[in-house]
């Protein structure tokens, strides 16, 4: 988990970049629903949620649900960032086969 605030600003960078990466390579999407959102979930995500990409089905982890589908794309980065599926993979946002569609299920 990440307290410091320097090292949570880095991770949304990142987060902001891998958001502007699947947009433009999907050529498709909106960006201002989930550049907006990458900070918040961000801190959430690597800051304060009880989460563990090793054990995913943990009863006692914390759970979040995204009602502002077209932020698809900051939740599909910051679960790749924290390690529930490789980055490689937010390169097939809005392809067809892909896991990663417009819109989380």
């Amino acid at each position: 988990m990440i307290k410091n605030i320097e090292e949570l600003k880095s991770v949304a960078k990142t987060v902001r970049g891998d958001i502007v990466s699947m947009l433009t390579e999907s050529a498709s999407g909106h960006p201002g629903g989930s550049l907006s959102a990458a900070d918040i979930l961000t801190t959430l995500f690597f800051g304060e949620m009880n989460i563990d990409p090793e054990n995913p089905k943990d009863e006692n982890r914390d759970r979040f649900v995204l009602s502002k589908g077209h932020a698809a794309p900051v939740l599909y980065s910051v679960l790749a960032r924290k390690g529930y599926f490789p980055v490689e993979e937010l390169k097939t946002l809005r392809k067809i086969g892909s896991r990663l569609q417009g819109h989380p299920s």
